[in-house]
Formats: C-alpha cells, structure tokens, sequence
C-alpha cells in the first residue's frame, strides 16, 4: 500500500524523543517520497524543528483533549506510534488512521494493523537500539547510525545569546550547563549543595555556571543558590526557557553537568560533553548516547531501583562525590 502520508506519533517525554531519532531517520529514508508529519506535545514539538536526520515535512503540536481530531486533520494514511500506550492506539483508531503501527504492548495489540513484539529489557536494551528494533520489525532497515544528533537552526541560537546575554553573560564566555533536576522524581537528583561546590569550584577558575531546567525544578535551583558563597559566578535560567531556548543555550555550552533527565540527552545529541550523574535509574538503558560523556556511577545493592523517592537513605547519589564530578567537568573543559 502507498503511503503518502506518514504521521510519526511522538514520545512524550524529552528524552525519549532525542533517543528516538536514529529510529526516526531511517523511518525517513525508507518513505522518502512520503510526507511525514511528526505529532508531538507541546513539549516535546520544538525538538523536531532543529535540524536532524529526520528532517519532518510538517510538525504539529498535538493536546491531550484534542488528539483525536487533531490527528484525523492530518489525514495519514499510517501512524507510527512511539509511545506503548493503549491511549495511543485508540486515539489514532478514532481518528480514523487505517494503519497504525507499533509495538504491541499495554493491551492494544488488536488496535494495531501491523504489531511488533517487544523485545526482551531485562538485558539493559539501550532506549535508543529500543526504538530501532520497533522499526527493524517493520521491516524497515535502521542502518548503523545509533547515535542521536541535533543541529541547532541559526534562529534557535541568535535567540539563546540574547538570553544569555540579558542574563550578564558576555559573547565567548566559558560556561558550564548544568541540569540539576529532573522530571522522574527526587530521587534522581544529585544533592543541591554538591551541585553549589561544583560551580564555586568552576566559578573560582574563570567559568560561568548556567542552570536549566523546567519550572519544577525552581526549588534545587534556589537551593543551590543558597548554597553558594556570594559572587558566585551563575545565572539561573531555571523555568525561563523554553525547549527551542534549552537547545541554543545548551549548545552554547562547553561542558554540561545532569542527572537523568531530557536536557542531559538533548547536551549529548548536541554533541557538547555531558558528565552525566545517576542514581536510581538504569545507565545502560538511558546513558547519553551523543557526544563525549562520563557516566558516574556508584555501585549499591539498592540500584537501579527506579523508585522515585527514596525510601532509605539516598546512598546511591550521596556516595557520588564532589571530587569525581569536578574532575569530570574539568577534564571536558580542558
């Protein structure tokens, strides 16, 4: 069957869409005459306007409460589904998308026209070889490009630096992104006051902390900042930028500092060195799969135990020390 129209229906969650773009380009080599329209969230939409390999004809933003007919506007001859949930695959067969295709998870399997089965986690399967066995399985070849890229568009970078600009950040200084929150819970999270040792260390050399994150995570930012001797040279961008925003400044970045989380893959997509700190998820499933990057680690009977809060004593990020992050960081700015 001829497919004219693809619509590729997005990850929900940042992270998961930058590990998704290996799987998405070869989705585009092999429909190169197709129009291909990525459905993404709000916050996930911005990252399929960048440059990348998969390089959508169209990219619409998609709502909860209108999915429905929002995809049925479209009018796709296929959907591909990247998210596993049934949700997913009612909504696209409501809106009346004749094929629809993923991996046969949570119970939609008889929603699905062409069903993939899941291969096996218990391995570690890394997330972004997870979206391309989903498309090997639709007969689609994935080639032997793994890694995620992203390339800022000239536009996404004028309007970081007049950012980072109005924020007291002169053009061509050295600056160090870090990412101290994260989306899952707290209990990925590095401890604010080890972040704050990091960047006065950082600051006492001559480079200029930035950090990011969504309007969540606005309480560790103030932590750290509490944390922090006076003068100390960072500016807080948390809950002040949007994704297209996150991009340039990340990219703009010399080195970049993360717990688990989306802008950590975003810095390794974009090819900037990630220290990158986990505790309680799985590395071998999620580590940044990009550029240069220091996966820091500490082994304990308790990891990964993917609980969002901890329910004892934090020790897989406490035994994370200030020292190791630091080296990490100098040795990617060196």
């Amino acid at each position: 069957m001829a497919i004219e129209r693809l619509i590729v229906r997005a990850p929900n969650w940042l992270g998961d869409a930058v590990m998704a773009l290996p799987a998405l380009a070869a989705v585009r080599r092999a429909y190169p005459a197709s129009t291909v329209v990525v459905a993404a969230r709000a916050g996930v939409a911005p990252l399929f306007r960048e440059r990348t390999a998969v390089a959508p004809n169209e990219v619409v933003v998609v709502d909860e409460r209108g999915e429905t007919g929002e995809l049925r506007a479209l009018r796709g001859d296929a959907v591909l589904l990247l998210p596993n949930s049934f949700r997913s695959a009612w909504v696209t067969r409501l809106a009346g998308i004749r094929e629809r295709w993923g991996y046969r998870a949570s119970g939609r399997a008889w929603l699905l026209t062409r069903g993939v089965t899941r291969p096996r986690r218990s391995g570690g399967l890394h997330h972004v070889h997870y979206y391309r066995e989903l498309v090997r399985g639709l007969g689609i070849d994935p080639g032997d490009e793994a890694t995620p890229r992203v390339t800022p568009q000239l536009l996404t970078l004028e309007k970081a630096d007049a950012l980072l600009l109005r924020s007291g950040l002169e053009p061509g200084q050295r600056i160090a992104g870090f990412a101290p929150g994260a989306a899952y819970g707290t209990a990925k999270r590095w401890p604010p006051d080890r972040v704050a040792k990091v960047i006065d260390a950082l600051g006492r050399s001559g480079t200029t902390s930035v950090l990011v994150g969504a309007a969540g995570d606005r309480d560790t930012g103030r932590a750290i900042e509490s944390a922090l001797p006076p003068g100390a040279r960072v500016v807080n961008l948390i809950g002040r930028t949007a994704l297209g925003e996150l991009i340039g400044v990340v990219a703009r970045c010399a080195a970049f500092v993360s717990n688990d989380s989306g802008a950590m893959h975003v810095a390794a997509a974009l090819g900037v060195p990630v220290t990158a700190i986990f505790g309680p998820t799985d590395e071998r499933v999620t580590a940044p799969a990009g550029g240069p990057a220091d996966v820091i680690v500490r082994d304990v009977f308790c990891r990964p135990c993917l609980l969002r809060e901890c329910p004892i004593d934090h020790r897989c990020m406490k035994r994370i020390d200030v020292e190791t992050v630091l080296k990490s960081v100098g040795g990617h700015l060196g």
